[in-house]
């Protein structure tokens, strides 16, 4: 049967994955309501379409940081591609790089920032960035990923733990058995390998938002801030001079009970107000979802489980054609609701439905 829509993908990759990797996958924190809430919140949505409006000439084209891409849709950061199909991350960058789209490569590869860049020369890439209590490791994979060729760092700012992911405990981590943490290999000789395959407490709970100075004095790359859901942290983003925002609750697994991405944007596009770029991830299913997110004042989106699944499917070739089917229903989706181009997408494509 042909696979013609994300959720297609979704059923193949939990049919096809082992069951220890797919409900990593597929994990959401503690009774996953943030992560159920992030896809409900779109079906809350509703259009405002124009109508007779010429339609014959459509452009899906956008910008992210100065950089052209195909449309609007990029990958988001998540580790441990080989889970899903034999060269992971490989594969991964391989189809961003065809799509002409951003590729935000995870820390938590299971490829080194060496060997993406290789794979896929002329991709945008972006670097994924956790904070480490060895400064110095997270120092040396800043400037592994600068001398790859890696556009921009993004800094996820939500992790200062491991949110609870119930069947990862249940399943005692067994995935871990098959993957390797390729970007920290030698860091943690000798320590025991656990919490996502580094050692436990590895990762630094006391970062605070004057580590962006530390960060500057360490790469010239733009940065960016991933994990930000109020206006509070919107405004601190700005006032120390981050290039963008990406609005995310880490796909429902960090706090449970965190707002949904697509309801924290609306706060954080409207204190931003254009200053810098804001990104959206978080239950973006359909090319409609898309239309939506940027309708709502995101620059772009970025999906993180879809191209796991298509991953899963047929490596590079499936997750370019989850990006193909993305990039066609928000073309659609564009042109019934009457936007001949992004820049004409606004809120008043958009309405709350009352229901």
């Amino acid at each position: 049967m042909a696979l013609v829509c994300l959720s297609d993908f979704e059923a193949y990759a939990k049919k096809h994955l082992p069951k220890d990797a797919w409900d990593f996958v597929a994990a959401g924190a503690d009774e996953c309501s943030t992560l159920e809430e992030n896809l409900k919140a779109f079906k809350r949505i509703r259009f405002r379409p124009r109508v007779l409006r010429d339609m014959s000439a459509m452009d899906t084209r956008t910008t992210i940081l100065g950089t052209e891409i195909s449309f609007p849709v990029g990958i988001a950061p998540t580790g441990f591609h080989m889970l899903a199909w034999p060269d992971g991350e490989l594969s991964t960058a391989r189809a961003a790089e065809a799509m002409n789209t951003c590729y935000i490569a995870s820390s938590y590869s299971s490829c080194s920032v060496d060997e993406i860049a290789a794979a896929a020369p002329a991709a945008l890439r972006w670097f994924q960035l956790y904070i480490h209590r060895d400064r110095t490791a997270s120092e040396q994979l800043v400037r592994r990923a600068e001398a790859a060729g890696f556009r921009a760092l993004v800094l996820t700012a939500d992790v200062p733990y491991t949110g609870k992911r119930r069947n990862d405990i249940r399943n005692d981590f067994r995935f871990l058995s098959v993957v390797k943490l390729k970007n920290f290999e030698g860091t943690f000789e000798g320590k025991d390998r656990s919490e996502y395959g580094v050692p436990p407490g590895s990762m630094d709970p006391s970062v605070t938002w004057d580590d962006i100075f530390w960060l500057r004095s360490v790469t010239h790359l733009p940065l960016i801030v991933k994990g930000i859901l109020t206006k509070e942290d919107a405004e601190l983003a700005m006032s120390h001079g981050v290039q963008g925002i990406i609005v995310s609750n880490h796909g429902g697994r960090q706090l449970d009970g965190a707002p949904t991405s697509i309801d924290a944007l609306v706060e954080i596009v409207a204190t931003v107000q254009d200053k810098i770029d804001v990104y959206l991830d978080g239950g973006i299913r359909t090319g409609s979802d898309v239309l939506k997110a940027l309708a709502l004042g995101a620059k772009c989106v970025f999906i993180g489980r879809p191209a796991i699944w298509g991953l899963a499917y047929k490596g590079e070739e499936g997750l370019r054609k989850v990006l193909e089917i993305l990039k066609e229903e928000f073309r659609l989706s564009m042109a019934l609701a009457g936007c001949r181009n992004v820049s004409e997408i606004g809120r008043h494509v958009v309405q709350y439905s009352k229901l």
